[in-house]
């Protein structure tokens, strides 16, 4: 089984262009758990299957380190986009991704003859609750309290194809995201669970954030979770509509365009290939 590895941001994927799916294994839950492990394995916060679509250039499957599914990746989409044009396999500077989160349009961006980095239009964030899913009254979360072991923290719930719950604080630095990260995942309020961000305001163009992946844990970047951290900095009337977030693994410009769709720009890299093999027991 061929893959390529690939990060953007340091948010590192195994990528494999699986077609048809012809090949895979039946239990791909355990097939990501066992190539993402970093000590016995590739190491990935996730496995990603490109697939044909009927309705895109291409379908993207996105498993997570614990074998969980995720709708959507904003790292994983733009390190597939920029895969399938420089491989050939789907060379026009526009591409058409199917996901669990809808189509994305993932856009390639050239300097000098080379892709400097990818634009991708996320969509229309999803503010309502049952959106998010979050339960709870009817309504938008923006700011809302929610205890956490015994602490408060303001909350501000955003979708972005897969749920996103924002904390803007002080000082990230100062943040016990391995602690504070996996009780807020599985925190009741989220039937689907949530991926986590912690925000810390430096200007109204410029954050900085930290961020626990629902699936994977505490990684370097998350790009559907810097666009949550846009939407909701904006929403408490912290960041203007155009903001660059800064993350452990480097920094993502995103937009929130007046048309409602929000778009990032970011780079990603692919950094070997290889062949994996899947042994069976007899």
């Amino acid at each position: 089984m061929f893959f390529t590895k690939v990060h953007g941001l340091g948010n590192d994927f195994i990528l494999i262009n699986a077609g048809t799916g012809e090949g895979l294994p039946d239990d791909c839950s355990t097939l990501a758990r066992e190539m993402c492990d970093r000590r016995f394995g590739i190491g990935a916060d996730g496995l990603v299957l490109l697939l044909d679509s009927e309705v895109a250039d291409v379908r993207m499957k996105i498993i997570n380190s614990d074998g969980s599914e995720a709708e959507m990746c904003g790292n994983a989409i733009r390190c597939v986009a920029k895969y399938l044009y420089e491989h050939g396999i789907v060379r026009k500077d526009e591409i058409k991704v199917e996901t669990l989160a809808g189509i994305m349009v993932p856009q390639i961006i050239h300097n000098n003859g080379e892709v400097s980095a990818v634009r991708v239009d996320m969509g229309v964030p999803r503010l309502a609750r049952a959106d998010i899913p979050m339960l709870g009254p009817v309504g938008q979360v923006i700011n809302e309290p929610l205890e956490v072991a015994g602490q408060t923290f303001n909350v501000t719930a955003v979708s972005m194809g897969n749920p996103h719950c924002v904390i803007f604080v002080p000082d990230v630095a100062a943040v016990p995201l391995s602690e504070i990260g996996p009780l807020l995942e599985t925190h009741p309020s989220f039937p689907r669970k949530t991926n986590v961000e912690f925000v810390q305001t430096v200007s109204p163009g410029e954050v900085r954030m930290v961020v626990w992946e629902r699936g994977a844990g505490p990684t370097l970047a998350c790009g559907t979770g810097a666009c949550a951290v846009a939407v909701a900095g904006v929403l408490n009337g912290y960041t203007e509509k155009k903001v660059t977030v800064h993350l452990p693994g480097g920094s993502l410009f995103i937009e929130w365009a007046d048309n409602g769709r929000v778009f990032m720009t970011g780079p990603a890299e692919e950094v070997f290939n290889g062949e994996y093999t899947v042994y069976k027991q007899p």
